[in-house]
């Protein structure tokens, strides 16, 4: 996981924009990415109500797996993998633009990606 405002490193791999709405300050042709999934992104509602508020976070994360959980969801997750894949990558960056690098939907993705991609 990196926010989009950090530095691109050659050991991301598949960089990937997991946010559904595009980054404030940062021009689409300045972003290195390989696919932006908004599709795996929390659902509109879901990231207004969630807000980034710490005491939110337990009730936002079960919120969102159950979010992820739909087949479609887990569709979108198989085909991440295999277009990681396709392009010669092992590993798979999440880019995201929330301030607080451990409450953020990034972190929930990457667990669950772990879990469908590896397991």
């Amino acid at each position: 996981m990196k926010r989009v405002y950090d530095e691109p490193s050659h050991t991301d791999g598949f960089r990937v924009l997991v946010d559904r709405l595009w980054p404030r300050g940062v021009r689409k042709e300045d972003l290195p990415y390989d696919v932006w999934c908004k599709a795996l992104a929390p659902s509109a509602d879901l990231r207004r109500w969630f807000g980034h508020k710490a005491d939110r976070w337990d009730e936002f994360r079960d919120a969102y797996l159950h979010e992820l959980n739909a087949s479609d969801q887990q569709a979108a997750i198989k085909d991440l993998g295999a277009q990681a894949g396709k392009a010669g990558y092992r590993r798979i960056t999440l880019l995201y633009a929330a301030r607080d690098p451990k409450l953020n939907h990034a972190v929930i993705l990457a667990n669950v990606l772990r879990q469908v991609l590896i397991d």
